[in-house]
């Protein structure tokens, strides 16, 4: 009797119902994190219209959208140790609160240096709502939620980017450029209020507070944003031949190593980087950071190409990248429901190879292809978004313990958003000299001796013949635009090529990856 008992089936731990007021708080939570990632993109398509209201020069106008990622790089790290100091209630309500009074100093700025300080408070304030979130979901809710609260926070991470340009461009078409940013006074208030009053997840520990590594936050403020402005500045201004380029380098390589013996010999770090220790964690940041490179990097190259070769205004823009995010909505909860029960691996291979066959269907582009020739790629980085970004959550996030979960998802929120500025440096730099290239090898054909160079260019005469002015300067000219958009569509089918690689070389290291434990039972609240 004994033995049959002892072999008999171990009795179950039924898990606690699903608090409600919990699940409430978070979902305000989840709609503060959009906000505070929407408004990395929202500007995107309306810089020209901001730099219009406000007299700014073409050279002043990329810091409305460099000042918010540098400041929000240095506050996403930063934020695990502040939560665990002040509680993620008071983290959450400073950051949301924070978040929705300088939106409305943006939409308030008279000049463009008012507009640039309170684009870096608004990226540095709000910014500390991003990982809070994702800690928050893997402490307070039991394993077998994740199939509930995982999907919604993956939605919100790559759906907010992707149709920042859409909602960014219905505004300023709408309205005006000020609506960028009116818009978050409103859900912001509620988010704030809300979160006050219903989030009670932990306590906090000022006793911390005491013995903040001052040193290693100058450090890193120091490595993180210099590091952002390179990537940002780079591509643009021929890397290290730019003096504030080549300075800025010079700081945050001397910086990183500072920071980094700061985080080792410190007796609270600014940024605890044990986390890395655990071979999941330190996995599912690499793979992070080369979704990044998916999420940002492609959400930036449609729209140029869109505006650049078929000259689509930034409504016609922001509509045909609308299909990634009706994918993205259909498939969210598709994946939520399949990972608890299919190998994570198998679901970001999956994802992985759907990203490189759609940047591969891309090495065919012409100068012609617009909406549908664009649906089926469009399509699959939609849904491979998602069939990544939630299984990557879980590797990463999902068996560590709760005491480790605040900095880890700092950590882990950080390598995407690095991830996605090392894509676009890596999509400018490659884009460019790819561009020049085919410039040369081009004009070394289209010569006088060639043939059927001087018939399309006859061609060409003929249409311009009888409109006043040169028609043989004329159809030169227009000879030359072509040459230099057919370069430039070149240069696109490369770009997309190197990105294919890169995906493919990822879903190929997915089976290196190990299986990730089943969790110990989460959600306790203090």
């Amino acid at each position: 009797m004994a033995a049959s008992a002892a072999s008999g089936p171990i009795p179950q731990v039924a898990e606690p119902p699903l608090d409600r007021r919990r699940m409430v708080a978070f979902v305000c939570m989840v709609f503060g994190m959009f906000m505070a990632i929407l408004d990395i993109q929202i500007v995107s398509a309306s810089l020209a219209e901001i730099q219009a209201g406000l007299s700014a020069s073409g050279d002043e106008i990329p810091w409305v959208q460099t000042s918010y990622l540098i400041a929000e790089v240095i506050s996403i790290p930063l934020s695990g140790f502040l939560s665990r100091v002040v509680s993620t209630r008071w983290m959450f309500v400073i950051s949301a609160g924070g978040f929705t009074l300088m939106s409305l100093m943006c939409a308030t700025s008279t000049s463009i240096n008012e507009m640039i300080l309170w684009r870096a408070a608004q990226g540095f304030i709000g910014g500390g709502m991003i990982p809070t979130v994702f800690a928050s979901a893997f402490t307070i809710f039991p394993p077998s939620k994740r199939s509930i609260v995982s999907p919604m926070i993956g939605l919100v991470a790559t759906l907010a980017p992707t149709i920042g340009p859409t909602v960014g461009g219905y505004l300023t078409d709408l309205f005006d450029w000020h609506w960028l940013f009116l818009v978050n006074v409103v859900p912001g208030i509620f988010v704030t209020v809300s979160t006050y009053l219903l989030v009670d997840f932990d306590e906090p520990n000022l006793a911390l507070f005491k013995r903040f590594d001052w040193f290693g936050l100058v450090f890193m403020a120091l490595m993180l944003g210099c590091l952002e402005y390179v990537l940002e500045e780079g591509p643009n201004h021929d890397w290290l031949a730019d003096e504030a380029v080549f300075a800025c380098a010079a700081v945050c390589l001397t910086a990183g190593p500072a920071f980094f013996w700061r985080a080792l010999t410190a007796a609270e770090p600014i940024v605890d980087l044990r986390a890395f220790s655990d071979r999941n964690f330190a996995a599912g940041c690499i793979f992070s950071f080369v979704l990044g490179i998916g999420l940002y990097g492609l959400t930036y190259l449609y729209p140029v190409y869109l505006g650049r070769v078929r000259g689509y205004s930034a409504l016609q823009i922001g509509e045909t990248m609308f299909v990634s995010g009706l994918c993205m909505f259909a498939t969210a909860p598709i994946a939520g429901r399949f990972s608890g029960k299919v190998d994570p691996r198998l679901m970001m291979g999956l994802g992985f190879f759907g990203f490189a066959t759609g940047t591969w269907m891309v090495t065919g582009l012409t100068k012609d292809w617009d909406f549908w020739e664009l649906l089926v790629p469009q399509i699959l980085r939609g849904c491979s978004l998602m069939l990544c970004m939630i299984p990557i959550n879980n590797i990463a996030l999902g068996t560590l313990p709760p005491a480790r979960m605040k900095n880890a998802s700092g950590l882990y929120n950080l390598t995407r958003n690095l991830g996605g500025a090392v894509g676009l440096a890596l999509i400018n730099t490659v884009l460019n000299d790819r561009w020049d290239l085919h410039l040369a090898r081009l004009h070394e054909r289209f010569t006088w001796t060639n043939t059927a160079a001087l018939e399309r260019l006859e061609m060409t005469r003929r249409q311009f013949e009888g409109l006043g002015g040169s028609a043989d300067a004329m159809a030169l000219k227009a000879m030359m635009n072509t040459v230099r958009m057919q370069g430039l569509v070149m240069g696109f089918m490369d770009v997309f090529l190197v990105l294919t690689v890169l995906f493919l070389a990822m879903a190929c290291a997915v089976p290196f990856i190990r299986r990730p434990r089943a969790a110990a039972g989460a959600g306790g609240g203090h």
